[in-house]
């Protein structure tokens, strides 16, 4: 798979499947499998047995991972593509709609 043009930090918000126009930040990102975790979206319930880390043990909700084409990023609000391009010898994104570099 090419790589991703969607990073850890970056506001996405969601085009596609059940949390459809929900916004989020995204906190994980598997470029191999091109699957990413968003706030918020996609919430699993996990249960857990009583361990070390979690004494209680219980009924767990978390993010589960989505995949990537199911997200634009948002910039300035509004959701975009993104591209690639060269300056200054950098490999840099950007924004297609505004042409504005993003990082």
């Amino acid at each position: 798979m090419a790589t991703l043009k969607i990073k850890k930090g970056d506001m996405v918000k969601v085009i596609a499947g059940k949390d459809k126009h929900k916004e989020g930040k995204v906190t994980a990102v598997n470029g191999k499998a091109g699957r990413i975790v968003v706030e918020g979206v996609n919430m699993i319930t996990k249960h857990a047995k009583p361990s070390a880390a979690n004494q209680q043990g219980g009924i767990l909700h978390q993010e589960g991972p989505i995949d990537a084409s199911n997200v634009m990023y948002l910039h300035k609000g509004k959701p975009t593509r993104i591209g690639f391009k060269v300056e200054d010898g950098k490999k840099k994104r950007f924004a297609k709609s505004t042409g504005e570099v993003i990082d």
